[in-house]
């Protein structure tokens, strides 16, 4: 099977109709469905259900499509490095979004004074956005707060960190060390999205001990909750790190919740099958020299 093959396949499925996959790879229909059906009689599998006229990826399809964008992205990396190995090299990073706004700079910038040519490429997201694209081979490698459960990927711990929960001064908790959690659930929460690490691990302990949860707010962005909670819309569970200006300036308070322990660490994570490539490497190492630094022992 050519990586033309592939690229053909990877065309269908996305565009879930061959004369659309024909035009946008500017060849024929019939060249298309010949690529299709020889893949399918080759291998004795079905790739599409054809219904009406659209065409549907069966469960074989939708693993084929993983393994060949990821064959096809390996291919354009090789390629790539070797176009670029006399130059400049680039590394695709992911980062959650407490990880972005409080870790990923500062990080970026040892490794971009130690090697001055490399291109860094930057994606915020949460942990779920991020291990897909991991999957897909669309980035090289993460830096998560959240777990990843996909056997395919390496995780490694890198960095410390903790949560903690914050308030108004406005708040009965203010002033508090601590707070227990079932004194939390009988409170208005503001929390991450599904799908981020930290509301993860939040939502896991209050299953584990059968507490409700009111939350009042979904944010996409850790700016939102700390607003929400200085004008007391509610209390809120949150990155240690992501608060300390505001804590040190007085505009919240924060404190532990004393029966959990709220100690984590953010994660480097990578495709099992990925190669390290020189660029990556530095990105670890770079990663290592911030955890080096003791920031991380909160």
């Amino acid at each position: 099977m050519t990586n033309r093959s592939l690229e053909i396949f990877v065309a269908v499925a996305e565009c879930e109709n061959m004369s659309l996959a024909a035009r946008k790879l500017f060849i024929t229909q019939s060249s298309v469905s010949q690529v299709v059906s020889e893949i399918e009689r080759e291998h004795g599998v079905l790739l599409f259900d054809r219904l009406s006229k659209s065409l549907h990826l069966t469960e074989v399809g939708r693993a084929m499509l993983l393994y060949a964008k990821r064959t096809l992205a390996l291919q354009a990396e090789m390629e790539e490095y070797l176009r670029c190995a006399s130059r400049q090299s680039k590394v695709r990073i992911g980062a959650t979004v407490t990880v972005g706004t409080c870790v990923i700079s500062p990080i970026l910038l040892q490794l971009k004074a130690n090697n001055p040519g490399l291109i860094a490429e930057v994606l915020v997201a949460n942990t779920h956005i991020l291990e897909e694209k991991l999957l897909q081979s669309e980035l090289d490698i993460c830096l998560v707060e959240g777990r990843i459960e996909n056997s395919d990927l390496i995780v490694q711990k890198a960095i410390g960190d903790r949560l903690v929960l914050i308030c108004s001064p406005l708040h009965p908790f203010y002033g508090r060390s601590s707070v227990s959690l079932d004194e939390v659930s009988a409170h208005p929460i503001i929390l991450r999205e599904r799908g981020s690490g930290t509301r993860a691990q939040i939502e896991q302990q209050f299953l584990g001990r059968k507490l409700p949860m009111n939350i009042i707010w979904d944010c996409y962005n850790t700016e939102a909750i700390i607003n929400g909670v200085i004008d007391n819309h509610g209390i809120s569970i949150i990155s240690e790190r992501l608060v300390r200006d505001a804590v040190n300036q007085g505009r919240l308070w924060m404190c532990s919740v004393s029966d959990v322990d709220f100690s984590r660490s953010f994660d480097l994570v990578y495709h099992k099958d990925k190669y390290i490539t020189p660029a990556l490497q530095n990105f670890i190492n770079a990663t290592n020299a911030y955890r080096s630094l003791g920031d991380n022992t909160l």
